[in-house]
């Protein structure tokens, strides 16, 4: 005789697979502008990031620090309200050559925090 009966076992198991859905939904970085790992020509007026989900705008940015850890002036992180899972972060100044660390952070819509690191250089 089993423990279960049949309708307790779809209950839990459908129960099992709602929560482990959300358990992975979380907002990670498919993309950016530039790429991870790359060099560009020079200095873009912007930064953009992709993720694979919706995110918060007002709970979600980027610092950008230079070779010297110094912080880059930036604008405040922006998200289009037809692409809300892209952020856009316009530069203040013009970045000179050198190695720069991008530190983003994101609140998914559904209340998931993400974060991360990636590089890229100005020649």
């Amino acid at each position: 005789m089993s423990l279960f009966s049949r309708g307790s076992r779809v209950i839990v198991f459908s129960t099992v697979l709602l929560f482990s859905h959300q358990v992975f939904a979380h907002a990670h970085l498919t993309s950016q502008q530039p790429a991870a790992n790359t060099q560009v020509a020079a200095s873009p007026q912007a930064l953009t990031l992709t993720f694979s989900e919706a995110i918060e705008p007002a709970f979600s940015g980027v610092v950008i620090l230079n070779d010297q850890q110094e912080t880059v002036a930036t604008e405040k992180a922006q998200r289009d309200a037809a692409q809300p899972n892209q952020m856009t972060v316009p530069l203040l100044q013009p970045l000179s050559s050198g190695k720069y660390a991008v530190n983003w952070h994101v609140l998914s819509v559904d209340g998931h925090k993400t974060k991360g690191t990636y590089h890229f250089t100005v020649k």
